[in-house]
């Protein structure tokens, strides 16, 4: 594998399923219809969309837990179909939640046990462990029951534990899924961390913040095809056609947002309260001036006003509303 060939490729990559499992055949379930996208190395490559888009159906593809029912797919140089066993030992997988973790054993002999398991000796398991605690922020806690631990623990765990055999790729599904928001914090900042240490990583995620902060690029997949592909900033653009303008108001207006609505250029209204100030959203075409909206409340109600573009969650949900 040459140091500028794509650490993940996938050709039309297809998975479909027979209602009601193979010995009673029905009709045929969709969850990955084609699928084409390259991941280069050391980077953060993200997979959004809806649920049942078949984000997890392609993660589990790409780690060799399924196999495609057609089309192609090759991770650090190896094809997931014909050589599963190279793939694995390339790689890590991280699917979160409390499955694949002994709730009896401690973190550090979930770890141990792991390792066994990937043929590292006991003295490598141990070294390991202790340094992947640590890299997780679990260093003081190696030694209690996994059942003790948070949810955000639990996902620190997971993560260790793919990172056991030091692997090339790193496949997160949801990893933040559950968390509060101090737990997903931390968790982005360690995986930012992963990728400045050279690892190449394949993220799931519902959250648009965590797409727009860790990924260099991504695509949007709905009903197992891809419907966008691109830097989180490309898709903005590309996808947020609008320019948000944010508005204060020093006393609370009735009928503002049906009035508003009523406006030729408005695209969409979201009125509310922040403390003592009525809050007006406003999305207008890129192309139209704000004076118009601040003409129609009076520049004399607005307490404070911003625009900006639209972020990737805005641009998401306008691009998925089309795909519906």
């Amino acid at each position: 594998m040459t140091s500028d060939a794509p650490m993940i490729e996938c050709r039309n990559l297809r998975r479909t399923f027979q209602r009601g499992g193979p010995l009673r055949r029905g009709s045929e379930i969709v969850a990955v219809s084609d699928i084409s996208f390259d991941v280069r190395p050391g980077t953060i490559f993200g997979l959004l969309g809806p649920n049942g888009a078949g984000k997890t159906t392609t993660v589990r593809m790409l780690s060799t837990l399924l196999l495609p029912t057609a089309g192609s797919a090759r991770v650090a140089g190896f094809d997931v179909a014909s050589q599963p066993r190279e793939v694995r030992r390339r790689t890590g997988l991280a699917l979160g939640g409390d499955r694949g973790l002994f709730g009896r054993l401690t973190g550090e002999q979930n770890l141990q046990y792991f390792a066994a398991i990937n043929h590292l000796s006991p003295r490598e398991a141990n070294r390991r462990s202790a340094e992947l605690l640590d890299l997780v922020g679990l260093g003081e806690r190696g030694g209690s029951k996994v059942f003790e631990y948070s949810r955000g623990m639990k996902q620190r765990l997971h993560l260790a534990r793919a990172l056991l055999t030091e692997p090339d790729v790193l496949f997160l599904d949801e990893p933040t899924s559950g968390l509060d928001p101090l737990g997903a914090f931390e968790f982005r900042q360690l995986v930012g961390e992963l990728k400045e240490r050279g690892r190449t990583i394949l993220l799931t995620t519902h959250f648009m913040l965590e797409a727009d902060e860790l990924c260099d690029e991504l695509i949007v997949i709905d009903r197992g095809e891809v419907v966008a592909q691109g830097s989180p900033a490309a898709i903005k653009r590309q996808f947020g056609s609008a320019t948000v303008v944010e508005i204060s108001l020093r006393e609370p207006r009735e009928g503002l947002q049906a009035s508003l609505d009523e406006l030729p250029q408005v695209q969409h209204v979201e009125v509310g309260v922040d403390g003592m100030l009525q809050t007006v959203r406003v999305h207008i075409p890129s192309d139209q001036d704000a004076g118009p909206i601040v003409a129609h409340i009076g520049a004399e109600h607005v307490d404070h006003m911003t625009t900006r573009t639209s972020s990737l969650e805005e641009a998401y949900l306008t691009l998925i509303g089309k795909e519906r």
